[in-house]
């Protein structure tokens, strides 16, 4: 491709691929496609992206498509790889000017250079961190930061890398630049601290920029770039800095108003400080040592005392508190059983841990944790009145505990208890026995208060086994506080109920069971919504408890089911209605048979929300296996539920259907369990095995189920399923036996064997064309003979 006049063509063609009009648009798609692997079209891409005179939409598509190019065709192994003599022209032309004036483009030329340097830095690119380094230190802004940018985006991808001789090369260049990398730092950190007291906004924006992305390189550096980095004076005084930085920075957002232009930013360089100690201690635990007296100094003043008062915000609060977890539950600062088997450096930890965690601090943090930062926030109750739904959906699965405040708080205080819990129970139950007896519904607070202190001793529920007669707290004041129907004390039925919860499998008496489906079912008809939808995750963990007796709760079954049923109706959003769903699938798991006289409300019901979840293929996931334990429930009456079953099956296992994604596993096991509770094969059963043959060409790992599914039609009505599907079956198993392990092909030949007890005179006519692929099998020593000789035998 000539330079020169190839480049006013693939201008022209990337100026159509930047139209709205599909008609232009495709065809210049098309013909870039087939340029990709043409010889010097990358050159021509260079040159086009960066010439600052042309549309910014053009440009940015010539990087994109530049940058997409490099995963495909810049390796030597790779087809249609591009020249030695290319590359080397491109990497010269990439870092010759560090001016791109558009942020966006400048950002992706970083990506786009680090994903070259991750190929070929520093073998193939010497010069590279070189150049980076000097441009780094002009005086033109611009070009300073672009470099400083490309300098981060080029050290990220170079610390990811994970090969022996890959870390070998990153170790190597951390040691030549990490001095450098700390003076700009420093530089950049100390120029933007003097303009923010000049009060010179624009500039100490620029400044704060450079910190931020100096910073960045610096986390990378000090985290990935030493194996034992507490050794070196220089790391462990740039960590030592970050807390001085910090104080420095956290006094500086107190002065700084939150329309001031450098708010935001300050922010994330402070949040950004705290990732640089979370990281550290997580990858090198025991140089972490000399820094956990310091961590958790500062974490505990600004989280738990009144040094912290307006001037922390919320997800610095959330990064000290993922910081004193990560200190307090730390097995590399967790002694052994036997202490001399214990390491010198788990000894030092832990005794320095020891040494701060004393009965005053550790009091503080559990008071503070529970009746400052478990209380129910306005914004949380001003929710719990306007989206009700929106409120009981909780953030606390997963690691929300790393970026949220409430699970964040509620993860640190069960580790804390788990770790000091002789300490702290007694503190807990202070707190708990300072609130017996109802709480005035005109006072909030302690109403807040009472709520906090239920939700802390529900979260150490396994802590505080053998100090609290839960029976008897249940007997003697939570029932009463449940039967509170004033609308101001419906924190205190929500929470206690939840509170139930979370000890019924932990110590809860089966006696006591009735008198609970009692209280659940006057709960199930609070007026407030939260408190309903929480009482009927409550009923779930009590239906669900190895201690469930269904005899004790048949004579509610009938009430609570229609109370559900009624809740599953008035809810809203989708993942409401999954958890009613989820709720009343395992009722009719549990109770099983005697929910027969029930369901009819719920089979009337379903076919209406399948129609309306048509866009949430979660919900239709949450409905089919309601429909799974509905049929077993039923047994040979969901008969009367397949004009709605089948074309759920039909759809849920059809791989031409999108939504088969998510359906098809609970779809094959609905039709399974359908195809075991039939009491005869219909032909509308019959004809939804047309799906099979798509499933059996995936040989994917729902093979098991297939033919399982397979079996039961055989087991059914072997002649009529065999006239209609033995063909097409016998072919499919032709092509499975080619394919898939000796275990796999164990199963066919047992479904085939099947076929042939059951029926002797059609099987071994229909499936004698599946003879030659076992003898194949048997010569190429793919076929155990023993079985395959077991399996011949039907056919005598």
């Amino acid at each position: 491709m000539d330079l020169n006049s190839a480049s006013t063509v693939v201008l022209r063609v990337l100026t159509q691929a930047t139209s709205q009009d599909t008609a232009v648009l495709k065809p210049a798609e098309e013909q870039l496609k087939q340029w990709e692997t043409q010889p010097g079209f990358y050159s021509v891409l260079l040159n086009i992206f960066t010439n600052h005179s042309l549309d910014v939409n053009v440009r940015w598509l010539a990087v994109l498509y530049f940058k997409n190019g490099i995963d495909r065709y810049w390796r030597r192994v790779a087809p249609h790889a591009l020249s030695e003599e290319e590359k080397t022209t491109l990497r010269a032309g990439l870092i010759t000017n560090f001016n791109e004036p558009v942020n966006q483009i400048a950002t992706q030329i970083s990506v786009l250079i680090a994903k070259v340097a991750r190929v070929d830095c520093p073998r193939q690119w010497p010069e590279l961190i070189p150049t980076l380094v000097e441009s780094v230190k002009v005086q033109d802004d611009l070009q300073q930061h672009r470099a400083l940018l490309t300098f981060y985006h080029v050290t990220k991808t170079l610390s990811s890398k994970r090969l022996a001789a890959d870390r070998k090369l990153f170790y190597d260049l951390t040691s030549s630049i990490y001095s450098f990398a700390c003076s700009l730092w420093s530089h950049h950190t100390d120029t933007f601290l003097q303009q923010i007291c000049a009060g010179n906004e624009a500039a100490a924006a620029n400044s704060l920029e450079r910190t931020l992305l100096s910073l960045k390189v610096l986390r990378k550096l000090t985290v990935h770039g030493f194996v034992e980095p507490h050794w070196n004076a220089e790391v462990m005084g740039f960590l030592h800095a970050v807390f001085e930085r910090l104080k420095q920075f956290l006094q500086c957002s107190r002065s700084i108003r939150a329309e001031n232009i450098c708010r935001d930013r300050l922010e994330k360089t402070i949040i950004l400080f705290t990732k640089v100690l979370l990281d550290f201690l997580d990858q090198h635990p025991f140089s972490f040592t000399a820094l956990i007296q310091r961590s958790l100094e500062f974490s505990v003043s600004y989280v738990f005392t009144e040094a912290g008062e307006g001037i922390v915000f919320e997800q610095f609060i959330v990064q000290c508190m993922n910081l004193i977890k990560m200190i307090v539950k730390n097995y590399a600062y967790k002694p052994s059983k036997n202490i001399e088997d214990s390491s010198p450096e788990t000894l030092e930890a832990h005794k320095i841990k020891t040494a701060f965690f004393t009965y005053p601090t550790l009091m503080e943090i559990c008071r503070r944790l529970v009746t400052h930062y478990f209380l129910l926030t306005k914004e949380e109750l001003t929710m719990w009145e306007e989206d009700p739904e929106s409120f009981t959906v909780e953030e606390t699965g997963g690691d929300s505990w790393k970026y949220s405040l409430r699970p964040c708080t509620e993860v640190l205080f069960i580790d804390i208890f788990h770790e000091y819990n002789q300490i702290l129970t007694p503190v807990l139950l202070e707190m708990v026995h300072s609130l017996q007896g109802s709480t005035n519904i005109e006072d909030t607070n302690a109403i807040l208060i009472k709520d906090a202190v239920y939700n802390a001793v529900g979260l150490a529920a396994y802590e505080l086994f053998d100090s609290v007669d839960f029976d008897q707290w249940f007997k003697n004041q939570l029932l009463a506080e449940l039967q509170v129907s004033h609308d101001r004390y419906k924190p205190i039925r929500r929470r206690v109920i939840w509170l139930i919860g979370q000890w019924i499998s932990v110590k809860f008496k089966s006696d006591l069971r009735p008198v609970l489906y009692e209280a659940i079912r006057n709960l199930l008809q609070d007026r407030d919504l939260v408190v309903r939808i929480e009482t009927a995750t409550t009923l779930k963990l009590t239906v669900d408890d190895f201690e469930f007796r269904t005899e004790q709760f048949l004579p509610y079954l009938e009430s609570m089911f229609m109370l559900l049923f009624q809740l599953l109706q008035e809810v809203t959003q989708c993942d409401t209605k999954m958890h009613v769903l989820h709720v009343l699938s395992c009722v009719i798991e549990r109770v099983n048979m005697q929910i027969r006289p029930y369901v009819g409300c719920l089979v009337q019901y379903l076919p209406l929300l399948w129609k309306q979840s048509e866009e949430h293929n979660m919900l239709r996931c949450a409905i089919l296996t309601t429909l799974i334990h509905l049929v077993q429930g039923l047994g040979a009456d969901s008969k009367n539920l397949y004009p709605f079953l089948l074309p759920v099956i039909q759809l849920s296992t059809d791989v031409s259907q999108p939504p088969h994604v998510y359906l098809l596993e609970d779809g094959l096991e609905l039709w399974l369990v359908t195809l075991e509770n039939s009491p005869c094969l219909t032909p509308e059963l019959l004809r939804i095995f047309q799906n099979m043959s798509s499933l059996l060409e995936l040989s994917s790992e729902n093979l098991k189920n297939c033919f399982k599914i397979i079996n039961a039609y055989i087991f059914l009505s072997s002649s009529e399923f065999l006239q209609m599907y033995a063909t097409d079956l016998c072919r499919s198993f032709c092509e499975l036996l080619k394919d898939i392990t000796t275990e796999g092909q164990v199963q066919v030949l047992k479904v085939v064997e099947n076929v042939l007890k059951v029926n002797p005179v059609l099987g071994p006519q229909m499936f004698q064309p599946l003879l030659p692929s076992v003898f194949r099998g048997i010569i190429d020593g793919e076929f155990n003979p023993l079985k395959v000789l077991e399996f011949l035998l039907g056919f005598f």
